[in-house]
């Protein structure tokens, strides 16, 4: 099958590795000729734009960092839209708002191009080893005939709904992992700052109700003070604004979620939005000994 994938970064450039090494020709543009380097040495075409991916491909991915980007790159000048014929899927791994997903996805309707939405969960690692979670909204029939190229690249597929179904499901995610982070950053400090190991607190806390896929995983990169981004904490910003976006719209109330959204707003401030949003650990510890020195 003939594939197009735009946006070749941290998680893009693995996914579309493994669709090249799964017997797949690739084509792909990029803005930096840079991102096509990893390609010398599989079935893979760089084209001049978007749209001309699009004229060569039966699917073609995204994965972008926000919804202006999915915009442009689907619809705007040189875009998958102008290039695409009516046989044309397009999927979108980005993580956008949900009625941008159902705004992008209707438009390329008009053109005859179907739209996936379907954002991803387990960061770099996950996408490395094809081990992400992938959450879609769209159409089951186009959902059906992409599943065997999703099933290239995460352990868990599951259709969500509708279009947009699938940014709704990742907000959920991106909910519960903002919080949990936050939650174990704020009882590893607690932990320090009352004089007590954090590790030997992790190791008890695996065993009981508290146990968590972060506490085990960022729980132990926070010990390790490995702060590498598998996710950035200007992404988590990102996707937690989106929640709050959707929240005001909706006019619902997320606590939890806007507390954490702040968290992220201020480690993005900090000048850690490159490190992963462990970081927001290393905010709470700067927090605590201005309160120390005050007091």
């Amino acid at each position: 099958m003939n594939i197009g994938f735009i946006g070749l970064g941290l998680m893009g450039r693995p996914l579309a590795l493994h669709l090249a090494r799964a017997g797949h020709a690739l084509h792909l543009w990029a803005r930096r000729s840079a991102a096509l380097e990893p390609f010398r040495d599989v079935a893979a075409r760089a084209h001049v734009s978007a749209a001309e991916v699009a004229k060569h491909a039966d699917v073609v991915f995204t994965m972008v960092a926000d919804a202006p980007d999915v915009e442009a790159v689907c619809l705007g000048e040189a875009g998958i839209a102008e290039g695409g014929n009516r046989s044309l899927i397009v999927v979108d791994m980005s993580t956008i708002n949900p009625n941008a997903a159902r705004t992008i996805g209707a438009r390329l309707a008009e053109k005859g191009i179907e739209f996936l939405d379907a954002p991803v969960s387990g960061g770099e690692v996950g996408a490395i080893n094809a081990q992400l979670t992938i959450m879609v909204g769209g159409k089951a029939d186009v959902f059906e005939k992409v599943k065997p190229l999703f099933e290239k690249l995460g352990k868990s597929v599951t259709l969500i709904g509708e279009s947009g179904a699938g940014q709704v499901a990742k907000a959920c995610n991106q909910i519960l992992t903002g919080v949990g982070v936050l939650a174990v950053a704020e009882a590893f400090n607690f932990a320090a700052r009352s004089g007590v190991d954090p590790a030997r607190v992790r190791e008890a806390l695996l065993g009981g109700f508290a146990y968590s896929r972060i506490l085990e995983n960022h729980g132990q990169r926070m010990l390790d003070r490995n702060f590498k981004p598998g996710f950035k904490a200007w992404m988590h910003q990102k996707d937690l604004r989106i929640v709050m976006e959707e929240a005001h719209r909706l006019g619902l109330m997320l606590p939890s979620a806007a507390a954490t959204a702040q968290v992220f707003n201020a480690v993005v401030g900090s000048g850690m939005g490159e490190d992963d949003s462990i970081a927001a650990l290393k905010l709470l510890e700067k927090m605590s000994v201005a309160e120390a020195l005050e007091a």
